[in-house]
């Protein structure tokens, strides 16, 4: 995450979109080390919340224009894991997608949103909602020096 914080804003805005993708990154390390280092909060926080919900985006795209066959393999999710999450998604509503910035369920969730074709401005309004709220939290967390991060 350090190659990332080097390019400050740009690394921040990269970070934070490929984390919302399949990638295993922590824009949340990124955006901790650019806080500290003194540039505006509310700079980053946008930043972030922009680079985190374009990436989200992407997943949505994925799951609207790919295939249920391409989803599955891109996703390594059997036919009845798809039916689950389907299900899922349909009992627990749009609203779930306020949660798209949870770890492990986040990217489903999103790339869900496209197969189920989830009206754009409702997942935009909705996945923006809880990303940038997210980033507040966490940034709020870093300038009054508590944990964010487990050691």
């Amino acid at each position: 995450m350090e190659f990332f914080s080097e390019f400050g804003h740009i690394g921040l805005f990269v970070a934070a979109f490929l984390a919302a993708t399949v990638l295993p990154l922590s824009s949340e390390i990124v955006l901790s080390a650019l806080l500290l280092s003194g540039l505006s909060p509310t700079t980053l926080v946008i930043i972030a919340t922009t680079g985190n919900v374009l990436g989200s985006l992407t997943n949505y795209a994925l799951g609207y224009w790919a295939s249920r066959v391409v989803i599955k393999k891109w996703s390594g999710m059997s036919e009845d894991d798809f039916v689950r999450a389907e299900q899922r998604f349909v009992k627990y509503g749009i609203l779930s997608l306020c949660l798209a910035w949870v770890p492990i369920i986040g990217d489903p969730l999103t790339v869900m949103a496209g197969v189920l074709r989830v009206r754009l401005q409702w997942f935009l309004i909705l996945v923006t909602a809880g990303k940038f709220l997210r980033y507040v939290v966490i940034s709020y967390m870093v300038l009054k020096g508590l944990r964010v991060m487990p050691e």
